[in-house]
């Protein structure tokens, strides 16, 4: 199984803080440019169809196509979730797994991502329940400096509109700076906003509740099970395909040769099937490599900030997967108290473009 990540345009009708918008047209232009039929040398019926952008949702003619052109697959969409209810039910009922971009309270999305943007998403997924939606509805949490792990996941959370959250640390494309006191952040609110979530977790776990928060469940999987580096299956159980037919490892590196494995049209299901990631020091040799995966791809060829922020993202990296693997026999007891067995834990059921670990 592979999951196929399709731009469908690399325009985005919002302009958020950490990424800054639409991709110049001359990079990831903002239309499809390939037939897409060629999609069918490479997708087969147990394959899982992530739509991805720009914000997809801007083209939903490709979105359509691509459904009536491949009947038996699990779709993803990735979305900011303005235009959520703007999407027809034939399409929502062919959805699988939506994930909605949305910081926590209306305050740190709000400064993050636009004035009235948290109030719009709320109404478009509740929009969305109303038609009928009974997928996996993924609260997608980009984290900055401003922002409180345990209050910002409780709040989303408590909604109740959301399936699970899931969150990652800001630190791509952002300047050093914008993060101030980093290691004081990381200690002083970030780790500790952890344990506090970790512990409420467990303790709904106790009662019969399992509270969907990916990474908790994703790190848990991964203890049990292994799988791909990175966890979230750059350039070995996941690629994407640009606008122009380009076949990348890595969604978000669109410009970097090592990113490049081919183009729609010329490369091989079998030469996809055949590729694996090869990893660096620190990484290669870590103790905590099959379950952290090295985290991200990019973050693991690129080294920026001079490499501080992979001892950053590594930092956070041990404490929550020490979290969850030192306190195994925490949950363990606490998921029998409340009727559940590991496995019934643990998340998500395939690649659906959660990353698993921050």
């Amino acid at each position: 199984m592979i999951t196929f990540i399709l731009y469908t345009t690399g325009r985005c009708n919002l302009r958020c803080r950490y990424c800054g918008g639409s991709f110049d047209p001359r990079l990831v232009p903002w239309r499809v440019e390939y037939d897409v039929r060629l999609l069918e040398d490479l997708i087969r019926d147990e394959d899982v169809i992530a739509f991805y952008g720009g914000e997809p949702l801007l083209n939903l003619e490709f979105v359509e196509e691509v459904m009536d052109l491949f009947q038996e697959n699990r779709y993803v969409l990735q979305t900011n979730g303005v235009l959520l209810d703007e999407v027809k039910p034939k399409v929502l009922e062919k959805l699988d797994t939506i994930l909605v971009s949305i910081d926590g309270g209306r305050e740190i999305t709000d400064e993050n991502r636009g004035i009235g943007v948290y109030d719009r998403v709320l109404r478009a997924a509740r929009t969305l329940k109303a038609k009928g939606f009974r997928g996996d509805l993924v609260a997608r949490m980009t984290v900055t400096r401003g922002s409180d792990i345990y209050r910002d996941v409780t709040h989303l959370l408590k909604l109740g509109i959301f399936d699970h959250v899931h969150w990652q640390l800001s630190m791509v494309w952002v300047d050093r700076c914008s993060w101030g006191d980093l290691w004081g952040w990381i200690d002083g609110s970030y780790k500790p906003g952890l344990k506090r979530l970790f512990d409420e977790w467990v303790s709904a776990l106790e009662v019969g509740e399992v509270l969907g928060v990916a990474p908790f469940q994703g790190i848990l999987k991964r203890i049990l099970h292994g799988g791909p580096y990175p966890p979230c299956g750059a350039g070995e159980d996941s690629f994407t395909i640009l606008t122009d037919g380009r076949v990348i490892s890595c969604p978000i590196a669109v410009e970097e040769c090592w990113a490049r494995v081919g183009v729609l049209g010329e490369i091989s299901r079998k030469e996809l099937e055949s590729l694996r990631n090869e990893l660096d020091e620190p990484c290669r040799s870590c103790d905590l490599l099959e379950i952290c995966g090295a985290v991200c791809l990019y973050t693991h060829r690129e080294r920026l900030w001079g490499g501080e922020r992979i001892r950053a993202i590594c930092k956070c990296s041990r404490y929550i997967i020490s979290l969850v693997r030192e306190s195994l026999w925490r949950v363990e007891e606490a998921s029998a108290e409340g009727g559940y067995g590991l496995e019934d834990l643990t998340y998500p059921r395939y690649n659906n473009t959660v990353e698993i670990i921050p």
